[in-house]
């Protein structure tokens, strides 16, 4: 490692401490570990440049550095008197103690605003674990239901998951303090869950509604009655109007999809007239009887 800050940084020796300044940035955004992970090289660098930074945006600790009275780590490079006085100190009243060291980096606009902290009486760079992302799927009905399960992190415990009522497709889980471990004590990073929905073989989500499209008979169309409904929570009677077309949408209230500021969404369903799979020839019979007596054209409105 140089023992030159001057030279680590690559300025000059008269360079003012915007100088400084930049050049640390500019060597910041290159090697810092968050944006190298496993780079141990990289990572080493920057613990190098961070030693320098530290001597030089002190003006004190700089002044006494260009005097050979400490070397790039803060030592003392002679034992002195004035040092022992203090040399049992710590804290805010230690005279060689700077706890700004990384305030220039504070801005809400800088990058590494949460990367740099510093611990009170080390001058150890402090960076906040790098976050994990993992993506898994799920059953349409555990996303809008909700449900538990795990997810296997690659050479690492199992990760318990609860997936909340309502979750959406795309929709980003976030599991505080699962992630990477911090550098020099920071806090450790968040695990990212993506969360994938499988589709349903008849329902479809529409926001906080569900769609689906439900068969009838012949028989219950013309004449109505109570028909089965399957929802996501389960199924429920629906009451039938008499004569309902194909096409015909009903709504089952507040059988849909939990809402994020409470409620539920409903339940949208479109008729759909199915006949029997095999020839009816009663149906048949019935049908031309009444085709006779009964004419109508029901493409009468698309003449063009």
């Amino acid at each position: 490692m140089s023992q030159d800050p001057y030279e680590l940084l690559g300025v000059k020796r008269d360079a003012t401490q915007k100088d400084i300044q930049s050049a640390f940035r500019k060597l910041a955004k290159k090697l810092h570990p968050d944006l190298n992970p496993g780079d141990k090289k990289a990572e080493e660098r920057f613990k190098q440049i961070s030693s320098a930074y530290e001597i030089l945006s002190d003006e004190e600790k700089r002044g006494r550095f260009d005097r050979g009275e400490i070397d790039i780590t803060g030592a003392e490079r002679a034992q002195r008197n004035y040092y022992r006085d203090y040399a049992s100190k710590s804290g805010p009243g230690d005279p060689y103690h700077n706890s700004a060291g990384f305030a220039d980096f504070s801005d809400a606009d800088d990058i590494f605003a949460s990367f740099f902290s510093r611990r009170s009486g080390g001058g150890q760079t402090r960076g906040r674990g790098r976050d994990r992302q993992f993506s898994m799927e799920v059953d349409f009905l555990e996303a809008v239901n909700g449900t538990r399960t795990e997810v296997k992190m690659p050479n690492g415990p199992a990760l318990d998951v609860q997936i909340p009522p309502g979750t959406r497709d795309g929709q980003t889980l976030r599991l505080r303090g699962k992630g990477e471990p911090g550098i020099g004590g920071g806090p450790v990073g968040d695990a990212l869950i993506e969360i994938r929905v499988r589709p349903h073989r008849f329902f479809t989500r529409d926001g906080d509604d569900i769609r689906l499209e439900l068969p009838i008979s012949l028989s219950e169309a013309v004449l109505g009655g109570k028909v089965r409904v399957p929802t996501p929570s389960g199924a429920v009677n629906l009451t039938l109007p008499p004569h309902s077309n194909t096409g015909k949408v009903l709504r089952l209230k507040s059988k849909g999809v939990s809402k994020r500021g409470g409620g539920h969404g409903d339940v949208y369903i479109s008729l759909k007239i199915v006949l029997p799979d095999a020839p009816d020839e009663r149906l048949t019979d019935l049908m031309k009887e009444w085709a006779t007596a009964n004419s109508y054209d029901p493409r009468k409105n698309m003449e063009a």
